[in-house]
């Protein structure tokens, strides 16, 4: 008994001692090399050749130190403080609608029906000049920049200048107005006649009132027999946010999501705590490429808990967790404290910013590493790359004369040039591109020179380049013009031959003149395929069943 109880306490003893080494090791090398860094920093501040900015040289050391670890670590300066501080408190709003890019120009797009920017009198295709005086052509500043430029604290003016028509405008907006940019539900409405759909587009502090407040409005004016939560292009927000949000259709009781960070603070189980408003009605949430962060943690949860299907394609797969941390003299960071996992178990995280390998630099996780994990109803789920949908929508591969008509803005131009000499169109769920308004397309794009490269021609034209470098015969030189001849008919053709690509971007392009985003989200109705697809699973009983039963 007292050779055992001698084992035990030398075993305890090592493991005490060991960590307290391990600490202080760790300790040592972080005071080393602050003494280091401290060294360095004001021997360059005191003894260079020119003078420098102490200010901007601990800023350029602290971004290139954060740039090694994951992009959603953030240094705040004192300049900054007042734009982070408006993200997470909620009053940070924008006009209503954003801008996008086209050469040289800043442009004017996705406009909120009865939104501070519609109110002012914007419109969809104004080229914007100055923001508050500023200039804002392409130059110095990335398009996030200039965007950040139009969001401030909700309820301020904010004075733009646009150019419409060539003539030089000048329009105060007021932020926020009926619908700031930062709205979490812009949208909602019947699908059909008994299937209701919200559109969430983020988690700020009211996101789970809002989803609720949807929910209850259609379900008071409506026999609802399905719903579908959208998702798409989320990139999520606050995590209690999710966690109510889930709790609207699950149980009182239930854990949601797990984080795991390396401190006690940053360890943490989320469970839901009210009673829900519908444990029963089917749900198909909507994901994609860029559903992240909280999008997937609802996504996650509703799908480890077979409350619902999951519709789309892959979602992004940020499993990581940030805190807002003060730092000295009114500075602020963001900072990666945990990894957050779904109720089976999975962390979802795609990329690892973590690989200890010298020279790894970030990866996605391999599929050596990636673990299988079971639902509620015991189907297989997997970790390691986002949530991976019950039912997968496809999207065909585009084709390169769309996407030279969407890098050349032609089609955002046509609907601009359609909207000058057309007063009305039909309501959104009947508007479509007829074959006349197709051909009318085609005349413009001709107008204006339009002109792609293929792949096949890039290949054909290096490898003409090698063959003249060896003197090329006639025979060959009459094969190659024979061959550029034919992919020449086949570009005239690419038009027509893939109408199914350019019409819809063409009708998205035109509702939005005339009826903003909500007016695009109403023709989604009958034209989105994702939307069309969750509307079909709903509608089929044994099939939605069969889904979250793991037999399809």
């Amino acid at each position: 008994m007292g050779k055992r109880y001698l084992l035990l306490l030398s075993v305890g003893l090592l493991l005490v001692f060991g960590f307290v080494s391990d600490t202080s090791d760790r300790y040592f090398e972080i005071s080393k090399n602050m003494e280091i860094f401290g060294k360095v920093y004001t021997d360059i501040n005191l003894q260079y050749a020119d003078p420098t900015s102490p200010t901007q040289l601990m800023r350029t050391g602290v971004d290139a130190m954060l740039k090694t670890l994951d992009p959603y670590t953030v240094y705040y300066g004192e300049s900054q403080i007042e734009y982070s501080k408006l993200i997470q408190s909620g009053q940070y709003s924008g006009i209503g609608c954003d801008i996008t890019e086209s050469g040289d120009r800043i442009i004017l797009v996705n406009f909120e029906d009865g939104g501070p920017a519609d109110e002012a009198g914007l419109r969809v295709g104004d080229m914007l000049e100055t923001i508050d005086n500023e200039s804002v052509t392409r130059g110095d500043r990335s398009l996030d920049q200039i965007r950040t430029l139009l969001f401030g604290e909700r309820e301020t003016e904010v004075k733009l200048t646009i150019k419409r028509g060539g003539e030089l405008k000048e329009i105060i907006v007021i932020r926020g107005g009926k619908q700031g940019a930062q709205e979490d539900v812009p949208y909602f409405a019947m699908a059909n006649d008994s299937i209701g759909y919200i559109l969430q587009v983020g988690f700020s502090g009211r996101a789970a009132q809002s989803v609720k407040d949807a929910f209850n409005a259609l379900k008071k004016e409506h026999e609802l027999k399905g719903l579908i939560l959208d998702l798409r292009a989320n990139p999520g927000g606050r995590l209690d946010q999710a966690v109510d949000i889930c709790n609207h259709f699950i149980p009182s009781g239930k854990l949601i999501v797990e984080m795991r960070g390396r401190t006690k603070e940053t360890q943490n189980k989320f469970y839901t705590r009210n009673s829900p408003l519908d444990t029963q009605i089917p749900v198909a949430v909507l994901v994609n490429g860029r559903s992240a962060s909280a999008s997937e943690i609802v996504a996650g949860a509703i799908q480890d808990l077979d409350r619902g299907v999951i519709v789309g394609v892959r979602s992004f797969g940020k499993g990581l967790v940030q805190n807002f941390r003060p730092l000295s003299y009114n500075t602020q960071m963001k900072i990666t404290v945990a990894k957050y996992y779904t109720p089976s178990g999975r962390c979802i995280q795609s990329i690892d910013y973590f690989n200890d390998e010298p020279g790894a630099g970030i990866s996605k996780v391999p599929d050596s590493l990636i673990s299988a994990f079971k639902t509620q109803n015991g189907r297989v789920v997997y970790d390691g790359g986002g949530i991976d949908p019950d039912v997968t929508v496809e999207k065909p591969k585009e084709a390169p004369v769309t996407k030279a008509l969407k890098e050349q803005k032609l089609i955002f131009d046509f609907a601009t040039d359609f909207q000058a000499k057309n007063d009305s169109i039909l309501p959104p769920r009947e508007f479509d591109v007829s074959d006349a308004l197709f051909q009318q397309f085609i005349a413009f794009v001709e107008e204006k020179g339009f002109s792609f490269s293929t792949e096949t021609e890039k290949k054909l034209e290096s490898l003409q380049g090698e063959w003249t470098a060896d003197k090329m015969s006639k025979a060959d030189k009459a094969l190659f013009d024979k061959m550029r001849n034919t992919l020449a008919q086949q570009k005239k053709n690419d038009l027509t031959r893939h109408k199914d690509q350019i019409a819809p971007l063409i009708r998205k392009e035109i509702i939005e003149r005339y009826h903003f985003n909500d007016g695009i989200i109403e023709s989604n109705f009958v034209h989105d395929s994702d939307i069309l697809r969750a509307i079909d699973i709903i509608s089929n009983k044994k099939y939605y069943s069969d889904i979250l039963a793991g037999r399809k």
